[in-house]
């Protein structure tokens, strides 16, 4: 059978030779993946503005829905999306200037990350399944796994 070559960009795997993996690395499904990979750790101000400079995508605006996906040369954003993204930019703007200036800015607590992460999940989920949730209002299940308090164990030798 001999070695198999994974693509992590892609998520598959095939015949490990020179001829097999220079077709796939140069292949159009490989380069669009690795940029969607990268695109995700650009930063807010490069998005912006490369979003302000496309034009919105007309069948996206009627429909919703995009044939061409991540990949469309058009604005997928609507005007909301780049005022939210706009004000990102410019708080992490503010936040620089004040690291510059010397200025004592608390590092975020667990608690505001934990907040924010419930918030954003709870949106996200389906109102049709409940989670129990535990003291605190926190759903056991949007916790990870290191952060659920255990319960005291209980000895039989009582």
């Amino acid at each position: 059978m001999g070695k198999r070559y994974f693509c992590d960009y892609c998520d598959r795997s095939f015949q490990d030779n020179l001829h097999n993996r220079k077709k796939h690395l140069n292949g159009v499904q490989h380069l669009r993946a690795k940029r969607v990979w990268y695109d995700l750790f650009r930063d807010a101000a490069a998005i912006l503005q490369e979003e302000q400079s496309k034009k919105p995508c007309r069948k996206f605006l009627q429909t919703g829905q995009c044939d061409f996906g991540s990949n469309c040369r058009f604005s997928h954003m609507t005007e909301q999306d780049l005022e939210k993204l706009s004000a990102q930019v410019q708080g992490e703007k503010r936040l620089k200037e004040l690291q510059r200036e010397g200025a004592d800015i608390p590092p975020g607590t667990i608690e505001d990350w934990l907040d924010k992460r419930a918030q954003r999940l709870s949106t996200a989920q389906s109102n049709s399944s409940p989670i129990p949730s535990c003291q605190g209002g926190w759903n056991w299940l949007l916790l990870t796994v290191s952060v659920r308090i255990r319960a005291p164990a209980v000895s039989s030798l009582t």
